[in-house]
């Protein structure tokens, strides 16, 4: 009897220990660290014990007006009430909680140029995120931080330079041929002038570009690991939507996690296979490399080539060496891919609702393949009303829509003392609609205000975010802009845009900004 009183007295005392812990770890610790932000004059919306504020995103949500949820310019109000709420209640710098994690969010102007100018070391990616995100990204340059990103970065960066892209634009054209023969043919049968969902049209040509460029591979190669990327992305984006618990919820064993894996598995053996046969391809043919002209086979291997040398060299990455090479490619195929093919369609929704600013970028485009010579890099930088075009979409529907770092080290931002672990987020697609920056009418399409470069259609220049910005700005950036025009010349050039009206605008935010119901356009052909 005496046994087990004492075993009921231990029971009892671990269980209060625990207790405590859990305490400790889900209240009393970021109470502490809230208290700190309160001298400091940060404020926010209180959190409740283990939801955090998701309960109150939910309702803010819920409480949205009719007008708002249909608004064409106001999309973030529909995404992100609550932060544009919390915005006008407690300012440009606040602090809320997830239920697992506390975020600083940040718009402030000054501490958004701080943020932005941090190295890798001082602030990379949440640890919570990298998990979370690890079946779509691993530890890939998207979602790295510290020594290890600044390798990859030295691997790929090189790759992506204007230098090498200015030898892919042939390669770009070529994919974008089997586009324009898809639209022609389906207008021939339809009497020059039908109904075209451009959102799928638009992601199989970026994916042809990305395949090609950086793999030396065509679409049809690189089309299922595509396709399963994209699965991936949606079941992330849906695990998003559990805040707190995603971090949780992905160890059980549910229906999804199980595809997710398998999922992970695949696209794996795929790359792995493509990455096998274009070592051998180099292998086979480095000899003659250099006899070769335009753009040639081996030479958009080297991406690949670079990452898989790049791979038995890293000093420090949390894995193999094929790992690295999955990761970084995963990264390129989504990263490259799927934000590209997002600015496309929303570039062209854009100028189908704008006719004049269509007939403008026409012209341009006109002009650019009169004499039927081929588009060169040298043209393309000359098109400055479809660059224009390009800036403004980017503003308005921004590839990365917000930033989310962790703070590595204590540092300072603005004047606030930041303590290691904080969780900073920059909404970008909030900064570039914000009225005291790019003025009353922000929200409007007016692809003129870049007429003087980027740095001065707002003020401050560094609110402009499409491609991120200092140390971690986006490597692909010139492969981006380079893919855009091209796609841009080709269809303006045979092709005219209007609204279908079957369209419903209802963007909504799976890691980007896409529509949520398809893009389906009324397309005409130009005689």
């Amino acid at each position: 009897m005496e046994k087990l009183h004492l075993l009921v007295l231990v029971l009892s005392f671990l269980f209060g220990l625990a207790l405590l812990y859990i305490c400790e770890i889900l209240w009393l610790r970021p109470e502490r660290a809230r208290k700190r932000w309160r001298k400091q004059g940060v404020r926010g919306p209180r959190p409740t014990l283990l939801s955090g504020n998701t309960q109150e995103m939910k309702r803010i949500r819920q409480d949205l007006p009719p007008a708002q949820k249909q608004d064409i310019n106001s999309y973030t109000h529909t995404i992100f009430p609550h932060l544009l709420l919390w915005r006008e209640t407690y300012g440009s710098v606040f602090l809320y909680s997830t239920g697992a994690v506390d975020i600083l969010y940040v718009s402030d102007p000054a501490m958004v140029k701080d943020v932005i100018h941090c190295t890798s070391s001082e602030l990379g990616r949440p640890i919570y995120l990298q998990k979370s995100r690890k079946p779509l990204f691993g530890d890939g340059i998207l979602m790295s931080s510290g020594d290890i990103w600044a390798y990859e970065r030295k691997v790929i960066a090189p790759e992506l330079f204007m230098e090498k892209i200015k030898v892919m634009v042939g390669l770009i054209v070529e994919a974008s041929v089997p586009l324009l023969e898809a639209w022609e043919s389906m207008l021939d049968n339809s009497g020059g002038i039908t109904e075209i969902d451009v959102d799928g049209y638009m992601r199989n040509f970026s994916a042809d570009v990305i395949a090609r460029a950086c793999f030396g591979s065509d679409f049809a190669t690189g089309e299922e690991i595509f396709s399963k990327l994209r699965q991936l992305q949606k079941a992330i984006s849906q695990q998003d939507t559990l805040v707190g618990l995603s971090a949780l919820w992905k160890y059980l064993p549910t229906k999804s996690n199980k595809e997710m894996r398998e999922l992970q598995r695949e696209v794996r053996l795929l790359i792995l296979d493509i990455a096998s046969r274009g070592n051998s391809s180099n292998n086979n043919n480095s000899s003659n490399s250099n006899k070769s002209s335009g753009c040639t086979h081996t030479a958009h291997n080297d991406l690949m080539r670079s990452i898989v040398d790049g791979a038995h060299q890293c000093p420090s990455y949390n894995g193999t060496a094929e790992d690295f090479i999955v990761d970084n490619c995963k990264n390129i195929y989504f990263a490259g891919h799927e934000t590209t093919a997002i600015t496309a369609t929303w570039c062209l929704m854009l100028l189908a609702t704008h006719p004049e600013w269509q007939d403008r970028a026409r012209a341009e485009a006109l002009e650019a393949c009169s004499g039927g010579t081929a588009i060169d890099f040298n043209t393309l930088r000359q098109l400055k009303t479809i660059t224009m075009v390009i800036q403004e979409t980017m503003r308005l529907y921004p590839p990365a829509s917000v930033t989310m770092r962790e703070a590595l080290m204590d540092i300072k931002l603005g004047g606030l003392d930041v303590p290691q672990g904080t969780i900073v987020q920059t909404p970008i697609a909030v900064l570039h609609l914000d009225r005291d920056v790019w003025g009353q009418d922000a929200g409007e399409f007016r692809p003129d205000r870049f007429a003087n470069g980027a740095a001065a259609a707002c003020k401050p220049g560094h609110m402009y975010l499409p491609f991120g910005h200092g140390p971690r700005i986006c490597p692909g950036q010139h492969l981006a802009m380079v893919e855009l025009k091209v796609v841009l010349v080709h269809l303006l050039s045979k092709f005219a845009f209007s609204p279908s009206p079957g369209y419903r605008h209802a963007p909504l935010f799976r890691l980007t900004i896409e529509p949520g119901f398809g893009m389906p356009l009324v397309v005409t052909k130009l005689t």
